[in-house]
């Protein structure tokens, strides 16, 4: 196709489905429960359709040699399946927040004034491997009463293609018109930039992929981004951590999927505990193929962890890999956070209430934690459901983003004739 006719292409479907948006946002909460339901169902029963569509994807990636890590995002198993199934259940049994109306206030001069949550209109997807992300960003953003515009990786087109299939079928069965979902079917990149430009269709951007990919959209949207560049997540362990907690919550957040944003990228070790505990999650990782990239005084106390170059240092390695730093004391652990963090998640394992306290207060980032794995940053574990994305923005949402976070709220008036004077 020629750019005229995929910037055509593309337009039109942006037209398509903000036409259908304004339907969707009168829809009762029944209706489009329905349609997630029925969604839910149809996954399981087209099954072989998806995942012989996806094994497509799978052998190309294969042959282009793709990462272990990138398969991973790519494969749609049987388990990754029942799991999309599970989160489109979960979404419909979420609270719709759609008319929600709060703080209703009398003012002085005899008007009621409160406010209407409302959907955000039109969302646009950029997002790349991943292919379930076809499907919980169609689901928050029907519960929420958005269309939404999918604009997935070329490496997963006919897993894409297949999901936006029994997308739209689902919403026929549930009598919804399927324009409000629409899945670009073109892998060329051409269709992104004219994508960004659709300002007149479009309310929000909210790309899912490598910093390269966010970079780019960020740079060049004409309309709002909601992003994160990368998931570079830290923990610091305090000079009075449990060990063996602080071995296993370490364990977990970098080994249990490390090609995942909210995996461990930085372990900052108090100087104080730093011989105790560093040899034993040291054993513990290189156990499970971990490699570890130390500061001098870590490789002092493991001889056998390759030093690190100043690059490692808030590097999102996404893979078996963990940057490990010794530092004196907590200011030293904040200050390498606030340099090298991305915003995304932040843990600390203490004994302390009041240090853990002043991590909660002073640390940035979009989920701090005590005690617990970086890897429960996530809308499911949440209490979300399934999440469109995580936002290290703070314009309008920090974090996972859910249902609430696909809306937006009016101001409404009650009134009795009143007039200003």
């Amino acid at each position: 196709m020629s750019k005229q006719d995929i910037g055509q292409m593309v337009t039109e479907m942006a037209i398509r489905v903000k036409e259908a948006s304004r339907a969707l946002a009168a829809l009762s909460t029944a209706v489009k429960n329905r349609a997630l339901i029925r969604t839910a169902q149809l996954l399981q029963e087209e099954r072989s359709f998806i995942t012989a569509e996806n094994e497509k994807d799978l052998a190309a990636g294969r042959e282009k040699n793709l990462s272990p890590a990138m398969l991973d995002r790519l494969e749609l198993s049987d388990k990754v399946i029942d799991s999309m199934a599970t989160g489109l259940r979960e979404v419909a049994a979420l609270p719709d927040p759609v008319g929600e109306v709060t703080d209703m206030k009398r003012r002085p001069s005899g008007i009621t004034v409160g406010r209407m949550r409302i959907p955000l209109g039109v969302v646009g997807m950029i997002y790349e491997s991943r292919p379930n992300v076809t499907i919980d960003a169609a689901a928050l953003c029907l519960k929420a009463g958005n269309g939404v515009m999918l604009r997935g990786g070329s490496e997963a087109i006919h897993s894409n293609l297949a999901l936006a299939q029994v997308l739209k079928r689902g919403l026929e069965d549930a009598g919804i018109d399927s324009e409000v979902v629409q899945v670009i079917p073109t892998v060329d990149r051409e269709a992104v930039t004219c994508m960004l430009d659709l300002e007149d269709y479009l309310d929000v951007v909210i790309p899912r992929g490598g910093e390269g990919l966010i970079r780019f959209v960020t740079k060049t949207s004409r309309i709002p981004v909601l992003k994160h560049y990368k998931g570079v997540c830290n923990a610091f362990v305090d000079r009075d951590a449990d060990i063996d907690m602080a071995v296993e919550i370490i364990d977990n957040a970098k080994t249990q999927r490390p090609g995942v944003c909210n995996a461990l990228e930085g372990l900052l070790v108090h100087r104080d505990i730093a011989a105790a505990f560093l040899p034993v999650v040291a054993r513990r990782l290189t156990e499970k193929g971990v490699e570890l990239r130390g500061c001098p005084r870590s490789c002092s106390l493991v001889p056998d962890m390759t030093p690190a170059d100043e690059s490692d240092w808030g590097k999102e390695f996404l893979d078996l890999i963990l940057a490990v730093r010794v530092v004196d004391s907590m200011d030293e652990a904040i200050a390498y956070i606030d340099r090298y963090g991305s915003n995304h998640s932040e843990t600390i394992i203490t004994n302390s209430y009041p240090r853990s306290q002043r991590f909660l207060r002073e640390v940035d980032a979009s989920a701090v934690m005590i005690n617990a794995s970086t890897r429960f940053n996530d809308g499911g574990q949440f209490g979300l459901g399934a999440e469109i994305g995580i936002s290290t923005t703070k314009l309008h949402a920090y974090g996972p983003m859910g249902l609430e976070e696909l809306t937006t709220r009016k101001f409404i008036v009650y009134g009795n004739g009143e007039v200003r004077a």
